[in-house]
């Protein structure tokens, strides 16, 4: 690939808005969409490229809009279609890019469609989802729900089960109906002809499910991964068929949230003449840390630093000319990074933020910033259960500590503190006024006790901010086509506090040190650099040689 074959995608740095919590402007404790619209000066001035949008569509919220009852509806938390035109609009005039999330893997039980659904069993929808009757009070097959529980839900009205692989409120469709799918891809050309630039897309390697929908292994408390619901037999099909019938038909970006997948997969979603997506989000790097007990997420384990640099070493060179990667941390779903991957204390939050941007943004791929990365918002920290809404969360302990007894009340909790989505979903944090700025009301969520010193006003008065180095790291990927172009060569790949790698393009060659650590270490730097040599960026005002203190990050060029 040379520079002129560059996609505009490629070179893009993606800043994730989650509406629900990024400002509130009628003062309901909500984000709303005028609020998005009062800080797209903010994110200009970062110098992001693209807004992935989290869903603002039609939704009774059980599972905060990831259940949607209407997809070409707003829904009235967020604000009007008027609203969203006008966003859409102010974007685009500040050369902003906005894609919306897609999730068509399921939709609410509130929808139209599985209302007429489950209204009988000759209904001309009825086929729009999985329907199928038990043995007994036995349900069709042993799949589990991500959320907990069963995957089948019985309905009294017709005296059939339905399928959901996530909340019971959030039925699953049946891509094998034809009809089904062009009524997805007209909803999806609908929104295209408003403008936007792309989609995000939900689970969305889920749409194929095994024929006959065979009993499988089961897998506790989490249904990411399972043969039986991802990567199925006809999900390229599918895609194909989505990209000729849709997404062809204008110069947008895609990226698909695809769990469970290898560099191998990567190559067949995103692979170059594939014709099915632009990139996708793979997880293996944000499954190091689950538990080794059963437990999947809710886990307190720290990544190790060798398996992950094992990860990301396979894709950026599985990847590399074939496919394109996409590059993240964090997002909705997910702990704050600087808690996961780094040091949230006062001491070194912002050393490791800064060490963590460096590490991610030089490899290759497109960026993702998840909203408050960018000054380093740390996780909520939350100690009472009663602070938490977030019903993945909430099932959780229902599960494990109530129903089963498997854990106690203060290890479960301690885990929820790790892990719930509920970390990246607190308020966005603007000032040190009442509510982080984001209200003037009580908000939907607490907001994290440190909005006081950590806020978006604090970051833009200090020059030396979380924020300012973002838009450094911003600005060099726009600036050196070696960031986009460069291949990767992963540096002794066995330390397990170093992680240390090379991009090299045409006659540039760049070397990326991060120390995970909170400890100061000697390492043989020296001997990598040549006489040219040339800090680049660096998370220090100084450079000490062959010592590497605490989270600290360096860019040569050499």
């Amino acid at each position: 690939m040379t520079e002129t074959e560059i996609k505009w995608w490629q070179q893009a740095v993606v800043y994730q808005v989650y509406p629900r919590s990024f400002q509130d402007t009628n003062e309901d404790g909500i984000g709303d969409l005028p609020g998005i619209i009062a800080h797209l000066d903010y994110l200009k001035a970062l110098g992001i490229d693209v807004i992935w949008l989290n869903p603002v569509y039609q939704s009774p919220n059980d599972d905060n809009g990831y259940d949607i009852s209407d997809y070409q509806r707003i829904a009235s938390d967020f604000g009007t279609m008027a609203d969203f035109d006008k966003l859409l609009a102010a974007a685009h005039q500040r050369g902003l890019k906005l894609i919306m999330d897609l999730v068509v893997n399921h939709t609410s039980d509130e929808h139209a469609w599985f209302k007429q659904s489950r209204a009988s069993r000759d209904n001309p929808y009825r086929n729009f989802y999985f329907w199928r009757a038990g043995q007994g009070d036995k349900a069709p097959n042993n799949w589990d729900s991500a959320f907990g529980g069963s995957a089948w839900q019985y309905d009294a009205q017709t005296q059939d089960y339905y399928l959901h692989t996530f909340s019971t409120k959030q039925p699953d469709l049946n891509w094998e109906n034809p009809k089904l799918r062009q009524s997805i891809y007209d909803m999806m050309n609908w929104w295209l002809e408003k403008g936007i630039d792309g989609f995000r897309m939900d689970v969305i390697n889920q749409i194929s499910k095994r024929p006959g929908l065979p009993d499988g292994p089961l897998k506790p408390h989490s249904q990411f991964g399972d043969s039986q619901v991802t990567n199925g037999p006809r999900v390229h099909e599918f895609l194909r068929e989505m990209h000729q019938q849709v997404l062809s038909r204008a110069d947008i970006m895609t990226v698909g949230e695809t769990h469970g997948v290898t560099p191998a997969d990567g190559l067949k979603y995103a692979g170059r003449d594939r014709h099915e997506l632009d990139m996708i989000f793979e997880f293996q790097h944000l499954r190091l840390d689950n538990s080794q007990h059963g437990f999947g997420k809710w886990s307190t384990r720290k990544t190790p630093l060798v398996a992950l640099k094992q990860v990301i070493n396979e894709w950026q060179t599985g990847l590399h000319g074939e496919a394109w990667n996409s590059l993240f941390w964090n997002n909705h779903d997910t702990p704050r990074a600087v808690s996961r991957f780094g040091n949230d204390s006062p001491q070194y939050r912002d050393r490791s933020a800064k060490m963590l941007a460096t590490c991610l943004h030089l490899l290759q791929g497109t960026p993702y910033i998840y909203q408050g990365e960018e000054i380093g918002m740390t996780n909520a920290h939350f100690k009472q259960l009663a602070d938490y809404r977030d019903i993945e969360t909430l099932n959780a302990y229902d599960e494990l500590v109530t129903s089963q007894h498997q854990l106690t009340a203060t290890d479960m909790m301690a885990r929820i503190e790790a892990n719930s989505r509920d970390n990246s979903r607190t308020p966005m944090q603007w000032d040190a006024t009442t509510h982080a700025g984001f209200s003037a009301v009580q908000p939907w969520l607490r907001v994290n006790d440190n909005y006081k010193t950590i806020n978006v006003a604090a970051a833009l008065a200090d020059h030396q901010s979380v924020w300012y180095y973002y838009q450094k790291l911003i600005a060099l990927r726009h600036q050196q086509p070696l960031v986009t172009l460069g291949d990767f060569k992963l540096l002794a790949p066995a330390d397990e506090a170093v992680f240390m790698y090379e991009r090299h393009w045409q006659d540039q060659t760049w070397l990326i040190i991060c120390n995970f650590t909170a400890t100061t270490i000697k390492r043989q730097l020296e001997s990598l650099k040549t006489a040219q040599s040339r800090l680049i960026i660096g998370n220090y005002p100084t450079d000490t040689g062959d010592k590497l203190r605490p989270y600290e990050a360096r860019v040569y060029a050499l």
